[in-house]
């Protein structure tokens, strides 16, 4: 068709992507994957990234940060690359893992594009090794770079580093996005939010504790990401309660003991021991369980892989979607990931270590699939076919490990806490005990069942997050080190934080050891804030909210399951407008995956970024027709 010269060409299609970390990225490198099927005609489109921080591993994994902080993951066990085992319908475009690429730097020679103390802790990265955050933001900006330059030709790629701080334009109009201090807007035909984890306002209990701080001259570090916590207020030798024993306290941990020099030694009989600086406070740290996340798992898997999903795959939860009304997790949910996990778990017993059972595998399998889930008949065959009540699956009790444990005094609760953190780590470092890594395996799977249904409240992701997601080994050694020296003392289950207003300090005790309480001028809640849309500091994600956008009622931002795109409060998707990550009711479990596990984060990542070439071939479509 030839141009009408009563009509000007059209400008390029315009995406504009707020945010510019690891999700972000991850959905450029769909894009780039995705084009050449569906913006095969070679139009120009443009893609602004808009993002305060450096584009790759945005504002958590920014290259700015101690270089004691450490992924929580294994170099081999992170991948921003899809594989077989993903769910798209785009091409697979495989890539290296942390470790290959690390690897792949040091056999092409020197890598001079990072900082000397980056290329040398790549040359001495494995595949078993907790690279630091810094490496990690390295790998980040180079998968970023691979995507840009994968784009298709003619496609320009804007970077600015500024905060966008509103959404405007008509239902099925180009788009306005309002960066902070200009007057300008980026004008776009779609929009897409990428914003990682965000800052939010303190809920009425947190704000109640910093006025009290504030009145009596104390400290209150509310949730936040730890790297931008000022610690300065923490001074040495002083008693500082901490709510929170997973990531963030470990953070925390490493920040207030190496991070003001102190120093680890190996003693004679080869156990850690920590040597203080003096500089350290004294950590008083308790949670709702009271003990530490598990430790990662130090093994490989070898043998057959759990054959799951089983028992909770697509079939149970289109079936489940399928019921009148919104399945309720503990009712309907819960008792198939029961069951699956116990699935996974008993398959490893039985075919790894069959010695520890009473019969063949494949009887076992037959009855515990006859059996309903949580049914006593369940647990009747898994007491007859399992002897060691050690080997039977308790998840109950993995949840809640000090659930009704009572100490006598304070000392006492320290040694058990010690004996426990000492189990759980030669536990997750013995294949012996390889139906550990089964259900881990199962986590994964269930993780991805689960985006399907929304938003299902909180517990679960804690459940997960604490049997899957926990520190590496060597960090819960040095908690050990800590405990032993006196620097981290342990409070116990069901901590709870008072106010005190009569002796001006903060007070903590907790179901462990009733009766016992420790004070201290300086509390500090060691976890990130709740990702809730009308808390947020996001000043975009708020204004939002208020035009329109719906929110679950745990205020996630809703989006559609199928591409991501944002739900008005009458269901309806935006044509125009997508968000992905943390804030919104399709959260997956990490912008970057385990190689081989289906990874959630990938596949919507797949599904958005074909729906937003298919909304921009449309609109080329359109403009040629009225051309």
């Amino acid at each position: 068709m030839s141009a009408n010269p009563d009509h000007p060409p059209r400008s390029p299609a315009t995406v504009v992507i707020v945010g510019a970390g690891p999700r972000a990225t991850g959905l450029i490198e769909r894009i780039a994957a995705n084009a050449p099927e569906l913006h095969g005609d070679g139009a120009p489109f443009e893609l602004h990234l808009v993002d305060p921080h450096p584009p790759g591993g945005g504002r958590i994994w920014r290259p700015d940060q101690s270089p004691l902080l450490w992924m929580n993951s294994m170099a081999e066990d992170v991948t921003m690359f899809t594989d077989a085992s993903v769910e798209r319908e785009g091409p697979i475009c495989p890539g290296p893992s942390l470790s290959e690429w690390a690897g792949r730097l040091c056999e092409e020679g020197p890598p001079h594009a990072l900082p000397p103390e980056l290329a040398a802790e790549a040359a001495a990265l494995t595949g078993r090794s907790f690279a630091t955050r810094r490496l990690q933001s390295a790998y980040l900006g180079w998968v970023y770079e691979r995507s840009v330059a994968a784009l298709p030709p003619g496609t320009t790629v804007h970077e600015h580093r500024d905060r966008a701080v509103r959404v405007t334009g008509p239902y099925d109009g180009r788009q306005q996005v309002w960066l902070e201090g200009r007057t300008a807007p980026l004008t776009a035909d779609a929009v897409v939010l990428a914003l990682g984890h965000l800052d939010a306002e303190p809920d009425a209990e947190q704000r109640a504790l910093t006025a009290f701080a504030a009145e009596h001259g104390l400290v209150h570090l509310p949730p936040e990401f730890t790297a931008d916590s000022d610690l300065n207020a923490l001074r040495p030798g002083e008693p500082v309660l901490v709510r929170g024993l997973g990531l963030a306290f470990v953070d925390l941990m490493v920040l207030l003991t190496e991070g003001r020099g102190g120093r680890y030694e190996r003693g004679p009989d080869g156990e850690l021991v920590y040597r203080p600086s003096g500089r350290e406070p004294v950590l008083y740290a308790g949670s709702r369980r009271g003990v530490p996340y598990h430790a990662k798992i130090g093994y490989s898997l070898s043998g057959e892989r759990p054959p799951v999903p089983r028992f909770f795959g697509p079939a149970q939860v289109e079936e489940l979607l399928s019921r009148p009304g919104r399945p309720d997790f503990r009712r309907d949910i819960w008792p198939l990931i029961a069951k699956e996990l116990g699935f996974a778990h008993y398959h490893r017993l039985f075919t790894a270590h069959p010695e520890r059972t009473a019969g063949p595998w494949s009887a076992f399998e037959e009855k515990y699939a006859a059996c309903p889930p949580g049914s006593p008949e369940l647990a009747a065959l898994v007491a007859a076919a399992v002897p060691d009540p050690a080997d039977r699956l308790d998840l109950d009790a993995l949840d809640r490990p000090l659930t009704g444990l009572r100490f006598d005094d304070h000392e006492a609760l320290q040694q058990a806490l010690r004996g426990h953190i000492e189990a759980d780590l030669a536990r997750r470092h013995d294949p012996a005990h390889s139906p550990d890594l089964a259900v881990f395996l199962a986590l994964l799977s269930v993780y991805g069942q689960l985006i399907r249904f929304g938003d299902i409240g909180g517990w679960w992701h804690g459940f997960f997050s604490f049997l899957a997601s926990g520190p590496p080994g060597p960090r819960l050694e040095q908690l050990l080190a800590l405990s032993r020296a006196g620097v981290v003392r342990f409070l116990g289950a069901e901590t709870a934080v008072a106010a005190d207003p009569l002796r001006g300090v903060f007070r903590a005790s907790s179901a462990s050891v009733p009766g016992h309480v420790v004070e201290a001028r300086a509390l500090v809640e060691a976890r990130l804030p709740e990702p809730t849309v009308d808390r947020s500091r996001d000043t975009l994600l708020r204004s939002l909210y208020r035009d329109g956008a719906a929110a679950t009622p745990a205020g996630l931002l809703a989006v559609s399951p199928a591409d991501a795109r944002i739900l008005d409060r009458g269901g309806r998707p935006h044509p125009r407008r997508f968000a992905l990550g943390p804030h919104t009711d399709a959260r997956a479990s990490g912008a970057f995956a385990r190689p081989g596990t289906n990874a959630p984060a990938f596949r919507q990542n797949d599904a958005t970024a074909r729906a937003l070439l298919r909304c921009l071939r449309d609109l080329s479509c359109r403009a040629s027709l009225t051309a």
